[in-house]
């Protein structure tokens, strides 16, 4: 099980998206959005950090020239501009969110820029979720008033551990101090919703040690909580060459990290909603699951998932219509398209009908622990034990194992599973299988060496493989 695996932000995942799509595929995905107004979801990318941390994966640009975000913006109100051009009447929005990199990087005014443009295309729900993400050691009183001022209802807290050798070995050094003043003041602001973000698997750390940082963020209550998994690949992301792997813990001791915080914080009252997300009973993101209405999207889980989503901002991820966008991953790139007149799209893919089928198998395995089989045969017109016969031969080896449970008429998630589950889902991924296959094929003695067959690749590139990838342990 210790393996690296999809975290199923989308399925298909984002290393599966082309450079074959472009921007005449992105425009047409919008025709399609806006002859169906629903309301949307928006994400805007922010890439600008002050310092690096020596985990971190994401796509950001580090540097203190605060200059540099003035130019930026000015592009990002420009594509905005652009696609809400493409969709006609100004459409609702359910759900935002602002993400990086740091997006508070930006100052007051140009934060004011982007929401007043957000605005000016798109009606924001006052009623809808409105996040962005923060980090508390660049976040003063003014700015929370700022935030709440500009309609923004719910903010996530990068903590990731609050041991002090740890922060030094990540290079993230944050006193617990500083974000209780956060979190005391979005509570006095009104904000709808906290979120912290931890990772466990980082060097030093213990069962033992991450069970008191656990504790710190108790005393703070946040309304959410995601417990992340490191992924150590310094050959792709070379910041995390400056991590000591002698000193990170092993896999029987990560697990155990795991174990023991779904253990703490269930005694605190925390509802474990699935693989790295916890919230307290009365969130929304805990009664969507009573309900059976959880979902997953880029921000992973979420109750607002089955919206088309629209990314703005450099290397940003949309979900239109039946397709999926990304854009470009480089400001260079990003300025070039837009200077042009043209979306910035990098690559995209447009899901098939298989796809959205299986997409929907992972979701309810992942998001409700449980596939209600005879419901998606009618649903489908299927017949679930032939057409995914393979994938039920290797389910059996992790129903062996503990990890699900299965019947004719269903398939359930077992509490052992639920630690697991992104390894129950990537049973039923026909991109990773047919990897495997080609792997197999390739290392398999030539039947022709004359014939001169060319071996067969892999489907993408290993840059692009670890994108929304993590250790499944």
């Amino acid at each position: 099980m210790d393996i690296n695996g999809p975290r199923y932000t989308s399925y298909p995942t984002a290393d599966r998206f082309h450079g074959r799509f472009g921007e005449a595929d992105y425009l047409q995905a919008l025709a399609d959005c806006a002859a169906q107004p629903a309301p949307l979801s928006l994400y805007v990318h922010i890439p600008f950090c002050e310092n690096i941390c020596y985990y971190c994966g994401c796509n950001k640009i580090i540097t203190r020239d605060h200059g540099r975000s003035g130019r930026y913006v000015d592009y990002l109100v420009r594509e905005m501009r652009m696609v809400a051009g493409r969709l006609g009447a100004r459409r609702a929005v359910v759900q935002s969110h602002w993400g990086g990199g740091t997006p508070t990087f930006l100052d007051a005014a140009e934060m004011r820029r982007v929401m007043d443009a957000m605005r000016a295309h798109f009606d924001l729900l006052p009623d809808g979720e409105h996040s962005i993400e923060i980090d508390p050691r660049r976040v003063g009183d003014a700015q929370m008033a700022l935030l709440a001022g500009l309609g923004f209802n719910r903010i996530s807290l990068g903590v990731q551990d609050f041991d002090a050798e740890v922060q030094q070995a990540i290079h993230r050094v944050q006193s617990q101090a500083e974000t209780r003043a956060v979190v005391d003041a979005a509570r006095r602001l009104g904000f709808r919703s906290v979120s912290m973000d931890l990772i466990y698997g980082l060097p030093h750390q213990t069962p033992a040690r991450f069970a008191a940082t656990v504790e710190q963020v108790l005393a703070m209550r946040p309304d959410r909580l995601s417990v992340y998994s490191y992924a150590h690949l310094p050959h792709v992301f070379k910041p995390q060459r400056r991590i000591d792997e002698r000193a990170l813990p092993a896999p029987a001791e990560k697990l155990d990290i795991l174990v023991g915080t779904i253990a703490q914080l269930s005694a605190a009252g925390y509802v474990y909603i699935g693989m790295d997300h916890f919230a307290l009973p009365g969130d929304a993101l805990a009664a969507a699951q009573r309900e059976g209405r959880l979902q997953r999207n880029f921000q992973g889980y979420s109750t607002h998932a089955g919206h088309d989503q629209l990314g703005f901002g450099v290397s940003s991820i949309g979900a239109v219509a039946g397709r999926y966008v990304q854009n470009a991953r480089t400001l260079d790139d990003y300025y070039g398209a837009l200077d042009r007149g043209a979306l910035p799209v990098m690559r995209g893919l447009a899901t098939s009908g298989e796809d959205r089928l299986r997409r929907e198998v992972i979701g309810a395995l992942m998001c409700n622990g449980v596939l209600d089989v005879a419901a998606l045969e009618a649903r489908e017109g299927i017949d679930f034990a032939a057409h995914f016969a393979v994938e039920l031969a290797e389910l059996a080896t992790l129903a062996a194992d503990g990890l699900v449970r299965i019947e004719p008429a269903r398939i359930e998630v077992t509490p052992l599973g639920r630690l697991l589950v992104r390894r129950v889902a990537m049973v039923f991924d026909s991109y990773l299988r047919a990897d495997a296959g080609r792997a197999a094929q390739a290392a398999a003695p030539a039947r022709d060496a004359d014939a001169g067959t060319p071996a067969h690749t892999p489907a993408h590139t290993p840059a692009e493989a670890p994108l929304r990838y993590s250790r499944v342990v």
